[in-house]
């Protein structure tokens, strides 16, 4: 198995420079420092990588380690593909698969009130449970789309407006969809 690239942590090509290695660092360390708001695992590994990479000894032997284990996986047989993501982890997938769980999630409910099988409460409950999923994975895409916003951003100091918000859109659409069903 092979260790961390840092390489791929650092984003650079593995003939860069000393000065680009450290160049990309630098910025790196202002992206994620933790006291400029950032993320303290990333830099973590942003550091770990220069320690490595900024080095010219620990490189070269990082370099030839990489490529002895590169020679006996290829010896050892083909390495196996990861299966390609449906959606990326980005802001824009993440929110368009917990939409997709959402709305699936109210389809089945419509579904299964227009069809009169709410005597079968399996299937009542399994519609409430994927619509309950739905919300929880909306409310992540919320908070992951939160973390990327400076500390200094109106959204990122002020939480519980935007949890008051978000709850209280979800109480009305609940109350909204009850009615829907009622009047059915």
């Amino acid at each position: 198995m092979e260790a961390k690239s840092y390489y791929d942590i650092l984003g650079s090509a593995e003939d860069a420079s000393q000065d680009e290695i450290e160049r990309l660092y630098k910025r790196l360390a202002m992206r994620y420092h933790p006291d400029r708001g950032g993320n303290a695992e990333c830099m973590k590994d942003v550091n770990e990588a220069y320690r490595v990479l900024g080095n010219e000894f620990t490189r070269r032997a990082y370099d030839s380690r990489r490529k002895r284990l590169r020679q006996t996986a290829h010896v050892a047989g083909p390495p196996l593909s990861q299966p390609l993501a449906l959606l990326p982890n980005t802001l824009f997938g993440r929110l368009i698969g917990a939409l997709f769980i959402l709305f699936s999630g109210i389809l089945f409910l419509f579904f299964v009130m227009i069809n009169y099988l709410r005597f079968m409460w399996p299937i009542v409950l399994l519609t409430v449970f994927v619509l309950l999923f739905g919300v929880l994975k909306v409310h992540e895409v919320m908070v992951f789309a939160r973390k990327d916003l400076p500390q200094s951003h109106a959204l990122r100091r002020y939480i519980w407006v935007q949890e008051l918000l978000f709850w209280s859109i979800v109480a009305m659409t609940a109350y909204t969809i009850y009615k829907l069903i009622r009047l059915m």
